[in-house]
């Protein structure tokens, strides 16, 4: 025992000592934090020679979980009820044409390169979510997490899971049994709303006034031991329900947020958030064997170019016919756009492949993919932010000069 011990404090120190070595280097080099943290995991990772700087990558996959519940719970804390409600009914109709339009790209896309029915069907699937984790945490990052456009992403993303995972269930049946049931499509899909709706009915009802029942004591170590046991009891609930747990633990935020203590419960959480999920995105480095990168270097970037652009235009054109603007269009567009793969698309994978029936090359594609879209996204939707700001600024001189117009003709 002693020796595990030392092994993870040893491995812990290790991850932090770099970590923070090459976040100090992004931030000088006035990059993304993201980049530093997925740098610091390929240089501790196993797959980087000479050899692995830590010698228990399970742990750092139990920090990672962590991270992603607590992200997506301080998130949800920015998120309150109203938002969502303002935003619910048209997420739902966007994400399902990028969801269909995503798909059959995918699909097609795999077919042309050679890959086999199932191959190519698991892969579209992982490639049509995007990274709810990177994404959010590039939004936080360029400190726009509040605006029109992130509040639409977010209820996108959040849309997004739920449906791969009842597509998932879907295809698992299907594989399995040969057979496609109903009940496999209608029954993860009415968990979903049950438990979606429970929070939000009920859980609005109790959770804010015991949050400021906890908040009355005044001792803030109470306060944050109540609210991140939310956080993870709403996890829990979700996982049991085989929903994802980042799910569960937004919406623990979500219902927080609706309490008169939300912004003290958000400044107490950030700095535990922060660390766990710096380990998230090590973690990424780490599991990404760059040594497959030149091998599968060329369809990645065709799947990535392919699924991307039609995820782009489908929200984009969606979004623009559900009566947004046309910066929060774009904005959104390339938010969903710029991180294809990720934690749930690796799941995808590897479940395809515990099943017996996809081929054992499209993991590795896929956290090739992974990895390119991860360092790819935080330039991305600063990009997006460049291309709407230019946008704004030419409509407003054009209706500057047509005011000026109009002035004129009246004089």
């Amino acid at each position: 025992m002693a020796i595990e011990i030392t092994q993870i404090l040893q491995d812990f120190a290790t991850i932090m000592i770099i970590a923070a070595i090459m976040t100090i280097i992004s931030y000088k080099l006035k990059q993304p934090l993201i980049l530093g943290y997925i740098g610091a995991g390929i240089i501790i990772g196993p797959h980087t020679p000479p050899f692995s700087f830590i010698s228990n990558i399970e742990v750092l996959n139990l920090f990672a979980e962590i991270g992603i519940i607590l992200l997506l719970f301080t998130v949800g804390m920015e998120f309150p009820i109203r938002n969502l409600k303002k935003i619910g009914k048209r997420a739902t109709v966007i994400t399902i044409a990028e969801q269909i339009g995503t798909l059959i790209a995918g699909f097609y896309a795999g077919q042309a390169l050679g890959f086999s029915f199932y191959d190519s069907i698991f892969m579209a699937v992982a490639l049509s979510v995007s990274s709810t984790v990177v994404i959010m945490k590039v939004l936080e990052e360029l400190k726009i997490l509040r605006d029109e456009a992130s509040n639409l992403t977010l209820g996108i993303l959040i849309i997004e899971d739920i449906i791969i995972l009842s597509i998932f269930a879907l295809l698992h049946s299907t594989t399995v049994t040969g057979n496609i049931s109903i009940m496999e499509i209608i029954v993860p899909i009415a968990i979903s709303i049950a438990f979606i709706a429970g929070v939000l009915i009920i859980g609005s009802r109790t959770i804010p006034r015991l949050v400021d029942f906890v908040a009355r004591t005044n001792q803030s170590d109470v306060l944050v031991v109540a609210v991140l046991g939310l956080a993870f009891g709403f996890a829990y609930l979700s996982n049991l329900l085989g929903i994802s747990v980042a799910v569960g633990a937004f919406f623990a935020g979500v219902l927080i947020a609706e309490s008169k203590s939300h912004a003290v419960t958000s400044i107490l959480t950030t700095p535990i958030r922060d660390m766990f999920v710096a380990l998230f995105f090590v973690s990424v480095g780490a599991l990404m064997d760059i040594n497959l990168i030149p091998v599968f270097i060329v369809p990645a970037l065709l799947l990535v170019g392919i699924t991307s652009v039609v995820k782009f235009a489908i929200v984009y054109l969606t979004a623009r016919y559900q009566g947004f603007n046309m910066i929060t269009s774009i904005q959104t567009g390339i938010s969903l756009s710029s991180s294809r793969g990720g934690e749930m698309s690796i799941i995808v994978a590897k479940g395809g492949i515990d099943i017996g029936v996809v081929s054992s090359f499209i993991l590795p594609i896929v956290g090739t993919i992974t990895l390119i879209s991860t360092f790819l996204a935080p330039y991305l939707i600063r990009l997006g932010l460049r291309l709407a700001d230019k946008d704004n600024k030419e409509n407003m001189e054009t209706q500057r000069k047509d005011s000026e117009s109009k002035s004129e003709g009246t004089e």
